[in-house]
C-alpha cells in the first residue's frame, strides 16, 4: 500500500519519526526522534519518542553523557532491553569514530585548537588517562599519532627512547604531547611539567622540537605553548 493511502496520522507514534525523516530529511529530526528510530518502539504506555525524551532528560539532554551510560544503566529505563541498549551504544560509538576520522583530515597544525580538535575525539571522553604523541614534518603536517602510555601518568611511564626512535624513523622534526584529565581539571600537575621538560631536553640533542603539550578534557584544553610554560 502506498504511503499516500496511509497518511502519517494513521501511523503509530513509534513510526512517525521515520516518516518525518523520509519527508523532511535527517536534519529535521530532534535528538529524541533520532533515538526513537534506533529503538524502534516504546512500551504500552509510552511511545518511542516519549521514552527517548525521558532518557535524554535523565542526562540533561546531553548526547555525550548518554553515550557514556552502560548497557546496565540503559536497561533501567522501562521499555529499553538489552538489544535496544546495544543499538544506542553502537550509534553513539559510530558518532564518536566519525568525529575522530573527520579530525584526522585536518592534517596541518596551525594552532593549539587544531591539536584539540584532533585529540579530543580520541581521549577527551575517556575515564582513564592516556598519553599520546603527535609527530609532525617540517610543514607542521601530521605524520602520525601514537599512544605512549595508558593509565596514570608518571615519569617512569614515558619511554623517551621510544618517542624519539619513532620520530627519527618517520623523519619528524617536531612533536606535540597530549594527554587527558578525566577529572576535567585543566591545570598541569608537577608530573606533567616534568615529563614535558624531560622530552624537550631529549629532543634538543636530536634537533626535534617539542612544540606543545596539550591537556585535554571533554570540552576544553590547556596548552603549554599558549600559556608560555613550554
Amino acid at each position: 500500500m502506498e504511503n499516500s493511502a496511509f497518511p502519517i496520522t494513521n501511523w503509530s507514534e513509534d513510526d512517525k519519526p521515520r516518516e518525518k525523516l523520509m519527508n523532511k530529511g535527517k536534519a529535521a529530526l530532534s535528538d529524541a526522534e533520532l533515538i526513537a528510530i534506533l529503538i524502534g518502539s516504546g512500551s504500552r504506555n509510552e511511545s518511542a519518542v516519549q521514552l527517548s525524551k525521558r532518557m535524554l532528560s535523565s542526562v540533561e539532554n546531553n548526547l555525550n553523557a548518554l553515550g557514556k551510560l552502560s548497557i546496565q544503566q540503559l536497561i533501567t529505563f522501562k521499555g529499553i532491553g538489552e538489544a535496544k541498549a546495544i543499538s544506542i551504544l553502537a550509534a553513539m560509538e559510530l558518532g564518536r569514530r566519525r568525529r575522530a576520522e573527520e579530525a584526522v583530515e585536518m592534517k596541518k597544525i596551525t594552532s593549539s585548537k587544531t591539536i584539540f580538535e584532533i585529540m579530543q575525539p580520541i581521549i577527551g571522553e575517556l575515564t582513564h588517562e592516556e598519553f599520546w604523541i603527535v609527530y609532525l614534518n617540517n610543514s607542521n603536517k601530521v605524520l602520525t599519532k601514537s599512544q605512549l602510555s595508558k593509565g596514570g601518568i608518571t615519569g617512569t611511564l614515558v619511554d623517551v627512547r621510544l618517542v624519539f626512535k619513532t620520530a627519527l624513523e618517520l623523519g619528524a622534526v617536531g612533536i606535540i604531547l597530549s594527554h587527558n584529565h578525566p577529572s576535567g581539571a585543566l591545570q598541569p600537575s608537577d608530573a606533567d611539567k616534568q615529563i614535558t621538560k624531560k622530552l624537550k631536553l631529549a629532543g634538543e640533542s636530536l634537533d626535534i622540537k617539542v612544540l606543545d603539550h596539550l591537556i585535554v578534557t571533554e570540552s576544553h584544553y590547556f596548552s603549554f605553548a599558549d600559556e608560555g610554560i613550554l
